[in-house]
Protein backbone atom coordinates (compact mmCIF):
# COMPACT_ATOMS: atom_id res chain seq x y z
CA UNK A 1 0.00 0.00 0.00
CA UNK A 2 1.61 3.19 -0.82
CA UNK A 3 0.50 5.98 1.50
CA UNK A 4 -0.21 9.51 -1.33
CA UNK A 5 1.57 12.58 -0.92
CA UNK A 6 -0.93 14.54 -0.06
CA UNK A 7 -1.62 11.89 3.04
CA UNK A 8 1.65 12.71 3.98
CA UNK A 9 1.65 16.39 3.86
CA UNK A 10 -1.62 16.56 6.16
CA UNK A 11 0.31 14.44 8.75
CA UNK A 12 3.24 16.64 8.69
CA UNK A 13 1.00 20.10 8.54
CA UNK A 14 -1.07 18.56 11.51
CA UNK A 15 2.23 17.59 13.30
CA UNK A 16 3.68 21.13 13.01
CA UNK A 17 0.35 22.96 13.95
CA UNK A 18 0.31 20.41 17.09
CA UNK A 19 3.88 21.33 18.15
CA UNK A 20 2.55 25.06 17.75
CA UNK A 21 -0.54 24.73 19.35
CA UNK A 22 1.30 23.22 22.47
CA UNK A 23 3.70 25.51 22.44
CA UNK A 24 1.08 28.63 23.01
CA UNK A 25 -0.65 26.95 25.41
CA UNK A 26 2.33 26.31 27.42
CA UNK A 27 3.46 29.85 27.22
CA UNK A 28 0.02 31.14 28.24
CA UNK A 29 0.49 30.02 31.91
CA UNK A 30 -0.72 27.50 34.24
CA UNK A 31 -3.49 29.39 35.60
CA UNK A 32 -5.24 29.71 31.90
CA UNK A 33 -4.80 26.34 31.52
CA UNK A 34 -6.64 24.73 34.48
CA UNK A 35 -9.44 27.09 34.74
CA UNK A 36 -11.06 27.38 31.79
CA UNK A 37 -13.07 30.78 31.26
CA UNK A 38 -15.80 31.26 28.63
CA UNK A 39 -12.97 33.58 26.80
CA UNK A 40 -10.55 30.86 27.11
CA UNK A 41 -13.38 27.96 26.01
CA UNK A 42 -14.19 30.70 22.81
CA UNK A 43 -10.58 31.21 22.01
CA UNK A 44 -9.93 27.10 22.07
CA UNK A 45 -12.73 26.26 19.72
CA UNK A 46 -11.58 29.43 17.17
CA UNK A 47 -7.73 27.92 17.61
CA UNK A 48 -9.40 24.69 16.33
CA UNK A 49 -11.67 25.90 13.40
CA UNK A 50 -8.68 27.91 12.56
CA UNK A 51 -5.91 25.54 12.34
CA UNK A 52 -8.03 23.07 10.84
CA UNK A 53 -7.97 23.77 7.13
CA UNK A 54 -3.93 23.96 8.49
CA UNK A 55 -3.82 20.64 8.72
CA UNK A 56 -5.83 19.38 5.84
CA UNK A 57 -5.27 21.66 3.27
CA UNK A 58 -7.96 21.50 0.20
CA UNK A 59 -8.51 17.98 1.63
CA UNK A 60 -11.90 17.41 2.88
CA UNK A 61 -12.06 13.59 2.87
CA UNK A 62 -12.93 11.43 5.52
CA UNK A 63 -9.42 9.44 4.98
CA UNK A 64 -7.72 12.89 5.23
CA UNK A 65 -9.47 13.48 8.72
CA UNK A 66 -8.47 10.08 9.75
CA UNK A 67 -5.02 10.97 8.61
CA UNK A 68 -5.13 14.28 10.59
CA UNK A 69 -6.51 12.74 13.69
CA UNK A 70 -4.24 9.59 13.70
CA UNK A 71 -1.09 11.94 13.54
CA UNK A 72 -2.57 14.37 16.53
CA UNK A 73 -3.12 11.17 18.35
CA UNK A 74 0.57 9.81 17.92
CA UNK A 75 2.03 13.07 18.60
CA UNK A 76 0.27 12.94 21.87
CA UNK A 77 1.50 9.63 22.69
CA UNK A 78 4.90 10.39 22.02
CA UNK A 79 5.44 13.34 23.73
CA UNK A 80 3.74 12.24 26.52
CA UNK A 81 5.86 9.18 26.68
CA UNK A 82 9.18 11.88 26.56
CA UNK A 83 7.26 13.86 29.61
CA UNK A 84 6.94 10.38 31.27
CA UNK A 85 10.40 9.46 31.39
CA UNK A 86 12.24 12.65 31.16
CA UNK A 87 12.51 15.13 33.96
CA UNK A 88 13.80 18.28 31.62
CA UNK A 89 11.29 17.61 29.29
CA UNK A 90 8.63 17.76 31.82
CA UNK A 91 9.52 20.50 32.79
CA UNK A 92 9.45 22.57 29.74
CA UNK A 93 6.35 20.79 28.09
CA UNK A 94 4.25 20.99 31.94
CA UNK A 95 6.31 23.54 33.67
CA UNK A 96 6.65 23.40 37.51
CA UNK A 97 4.69 24.46 40.41
CA UNK A 98 4.85 27.76 41.82
CA UNK A 99 4.63 29.04 45.86
CA UNK A 100 2.62 31.66 45.84
CA UNK A 101 2.40 31.81 49.87
CA UNK A 102 4.87 30.72 52.48
CA UNK A 103 4.10 30.72 55.74
CA UNK A 104 1.36 33.40 55.69
CA UNK A 105 3.74 35.62 53.32
CA UNK A 106 2.64 36.50 49.96
CA UNK A 107 5.37 35.89 47.18
CA UNK A 108 4.32 38.88 44.92
CA UNK A 109 7.01 38.28 42.08
CA UNK A 110 5.58 34.98 41.80
CA UNK A 111 1.96 36.04 41.34
CA UNK A 112 3.30 37.90 38.70
CA UNK A 113 4.98 36.07 37.11
CA UNK A 114 2.00 33.40 36.32
CA UNK A 115 -0.48 36.75 35.94
CA UNK A 116 -2.56 35.69 38.99
CA UNK A 117 -4.18 38.65 40.62
CA UNK A 118 -4.73 38.09 45.07
CA UNK A 119 -8.38 38.17 44.10
CA UNK A 120 -7.87 35.00 42.48
CA UNK A 121 -5.73 33.98 45.13
CA UNK A 122 -7.92 35.19 47.82
CA UNK A 123 -10.58 32.97 45.87
CA UNK A 124 -8.84 29.86 46.38
CA UNK A 125 -8.36 30.15 49.61
CA UNK A 126 -11.66 30.63 50.65
CA UNK A 127 -12.17 27.18 48.17
CA UNK A 128 -9.77 25.69 50.74
CA UNK A 129 -11.78 26.96 53.78
CA UNK A 130 -9.19 29.42 54.56
CA UNK A 131 -9.92 33.48 55.39
CA UNK A 132 -6.97 34.67 55.86
CA UNK A 133 -3.00 34.19 54.26
CA UNK A 134 -1.56 34.58 57.88
CA UNK A 135 -3.11 31.02 58.23
CA UNK A 136 -1.55 30.02 55.33
CA UNK A 137 1.68 27.31 55.36
CA UNK A 138 2.09 26.85 51.79
CA UNK A 139 0.16 27.76 48.69
CA UNK A 140 1.58 26.54 45.51
CA UNK A 141 0.06 26.65 41.86
CA UNK A 142 0.33 23.59 40.57
CA UNK A 143 1.16 22.63 36.94
CA UNK A 144 -2.10 21.65 35.96
CA UNK A 145 -3.18 25.02 36.65
CA UNK A 146 -4.60 24.33 40.17
CA UNK A 147 -3.73 25.64 43.58
CA UNK A 148 -2.97 23.53 46.35
CA UNK A 149 -3.39 25.04 49.82
CA UNK A 150 -1.93 23.64 53.42
CA UNK A 151 -2.75 25.74 56.85
CA UNK A 152 0.08 26.44 58.63
CA UNK A 153 -1.16 23.83 61.18
CA UNK A 154 -0.91 20.78 58.54
CA UNK A 155 2.85 21.67 57.45
CA UNK A 156 5.04 18.90 58.88
CA UNK A 157 6.51 20.70 62.11
CA UNK A 158 9.62 18.30 61.50
CA UNK A 159 11.61 18.52 58.22
CA UNK A 160 12.29 15.15 57.05
CA UNK A 161 15.20 13.70 56.77
CA UNK A 162 15.99 12.57 53.02
CA UNK A 163 16.96 8.56 53.05
CA UNK A 164 18.99 6.83 50.32
CA UNK A 165 18.50 3.24 49.99
CA UNK A 166 20.61 1.49 48.10
CA UNK A 167 20.17 -1.97 47.19
CA UNK A 168 23.13 -4.64 47.42
CA UNK A 169 23.46 -7.21 44.26
CA UNK A 170 23.96 -10.45 45.23
CA UNK A 171 27.45 -11.66 44.57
Amino acid sequence: MQISSSLLEIACRTFIIYIVVLIGIRLTGKREVGQMTPFDLVLLLLIANAVQNAMTGPDTSVTGGLVSVLTLLVANTIISRFVAHSKKMRKVIEGSPTILIKSGVLIQKNLEKERIVVDELQQALREHGIALMEDVGLAVLEVDGSISVLKNDELPTVSQPHHHIRYRRKP
